[in-house]
């Protein structure tokens, strides 16, 4: 006969546990359970609770914020999840101090955390990276990531073809209660409660459509044309992704160069980039300030970002901050000087501007300025001109723009003697300017930066300062969708995330909470 060793469950075991000591210095969840004890201030919750007279005891929010990051710097992202680890992990133990929380209170405490809250936190982790020396502050990179959010773009549609799908829902139910009673007079079906649930079913989503459209208003798009809402989060968008096209948010980050620490973070329900550059650099600024660096923290700072932000919007908002931006167009590589045609090109563009080159006393065309959102080109006595010719050749082969001013506001022009050559003959002033050369333009001037030695090399940073943070919050921490709707209770996961990210570069590379300052 074999012997085994004997075993009882009814035998008690004592197995001492000492909290404190599982959070081992050097660790992400020591720096997490340091950090929010030692250094950042959690009374901006204190006005949630109305408990000091009556009520129960509520869980400290130290202890809630602890779980909740450190849950997403494990993949983490379900309240329920979180509630189970809380539960059978023993990290999670000792950051909740062996306390219980369930999942409604954990969901409740980041849907209620308020966006005022997070970005308070979210300054408070940016102070100690710049304690620590983590931020450079004088080049940033701007990305976004397209993220799926807890909606099925199955609900998406314009009003109208909303409501043609609450009326085939409508002929389905009547169709199945037809079906169902010609069953019953027939004698009985087996499956009625079946039949009855997917009748139910059926009402409740044309109810839930109608409900929908009575309350929300249509959604505009950036021509004031109607885009598709969403039944379930109208907030979110359908946007193409690089994993197909998906209802979700594009998450967006301003990340500092020196060692890839998050400045400001956003979620916004829109797939175009085109207007993004604004709030990004107000929330930046903002936080950048709280941070410590200076009033004007972004003044004269270099800023990249891909071809997607390439927008007339994004611009402006560059130039008003008063940042060194590198945006290139969709057709930047095309110019490279590396390719033998682009040579040829340049050379032809500064033979042709050279033969005019002299002194003279006549307004040229760099006195003109074009707008970029109009698309026309304004005289110095503010007239604007119309394009008489898109394509007038200079007699070299290089194509220019031919603008022309109105006879009736050069007839009486006070400037007239500056701009024409022979006033007494000339009826109105034409000028041609060379494509990409608009005196003015923004987009022509940020073409003109890009294609430089010196611009093609800080644009070229853009790749090692933004991408390694969506790799580590996409790939590492498997944020792969958000679990919660609207956009600010989204744009609290997505800041919380980037908190996260911002804290493991706090334990690589600081000093407060490594293991050598431990």
């Amino acid at each position: 006969m074999p012997r085994y060793k004997p075993y009882d469950y009814d035998q008690l075991m004592m197995i001492p546990v000492s909290l404190e000591q599982q959070l081992a210095p050097g660790t992400l969840e020591y720096a997490i359970h340091r950090l929010i004890e030692e250094r950042i201030d959690t009374s901006v919750f204190d006005e949630k609770y109305r408990n000091d007279g009556t009520g129960r005891r509520a869980y400290d929010p130290k202890v809630l914020l602890k779980v909740v990051l450190f849950a997403y710097s494990r993949s983490i992202l379900h309240s329920r999840k979180i509630e189970r680890a809380c539960r059978e992990n023993v990290t999670f133990m000792a950051l909740a101090c062996g306390q219980k929380p369930d999942h409604s209170t954990v969901a409740a405490f980041i849907s209620d955390m308020g966006e005022e809250r997070v970005v308070n936190l979210f300054t408070q982790v940016l102070l100690v990276c710049e304690e620590d020396g983590l931020l450079g502050g004088t080049q940033f990179s701007l990305d976004g990531l397209k993220l799926p959010s807890n909606a099925s773009k199955e609900w998406s549609g314009t009003h109208a073809e909303l409501q043609r799908k609450k009326e085939k829902l409508e002929a389905k139910v009547k169709e199945a209660v037809r079906e169902h009673r010609e069953k019953d007079r027939r004698g009985g079906d087996p499956d009625r409660d079946r039949e009855q649930n997917r009748i139910n079913r059926l009402q409740r989503n044309a109810d839930r459509i109608e409900k929908f459209l009575s309350e929300a208003q249509p959604k505009r798009g950036v021509r004031n044309k109607e885009v598709q809402s969403n039944v379930t989060d109208n907030d979110s968008a359908k946007m193409v992704s690089s994993h197909g096209v998906i209802q979700g948010y594009n998450a967006n980050a301003l990340v500092d160069g020196k060692h890839q620490v998050v400045v400001h973070a956003q979620a916004f329900g829109e797939g175009e980039d085109a207007k993004v550059a604004a709030p990004m650099l107000e929330g930046a600024e903002r936080n950048l300030k709280a941070a410590g660096l200076g009033d004007e923290p972004l003044k004269d700072v270099e800023l990249s970002a891909d071809t997607g932000y390439f927008s007339v919007d994004n611009l402006e908002a560059c130039r008003d901050a008063q940042v060194d931006a590198y945006i290139p167009d969709r057709e930047f590589r095309k110019r490279d000087p590396r390719f033998a045609n682009a040579g040829r090109h340049r050379r032809s563009v500064d033979k042709h501007k050279q033969r005019y080159k002299s002194k003279k006393r006549w307004f040229g065309p760099e006195d003109f300025r074009f707008d970029d959102r109009t698309k026309r080109l304004t005289c110095p006595a503010g007239h604007g001109l119309y394009v008489r010719n898109r394509n007038f050749s200079t007699g070299d082969g290089y194509k220019a723009i031919a603008y022309q001013a109105p006879k009736r506001a050069c007839r009486g022009c006070t400037l007239r003697a500056q701009c024409l050559r022979h006033p007494e003959r000339t009826e109105s002033r034409q000028v041609h300017i060379f494509y990409g050369k608009r005196p003015g333009s923004l987009t022509d001037a940020m073409k003109a930066k890009i294609d430089t030695p010196e611009g093609r090399r800080i644009y070229s940073r853009r790749l090692s300062t933004v991408e390694p943070v969506f790799a580590n919050v996409r790939a590492q921490k498997r944020m792969d969708r958000f679990t919660l709707r609207g956009r600010l209770k989204v744009n609290i996961q997505w800041m919380l995330y980037c908190m996260v990210h911002n804290m493991e570069k706090i334990v690589n590379f600081g000093e407060s909470y490594a293991m050598a300052g431990a």
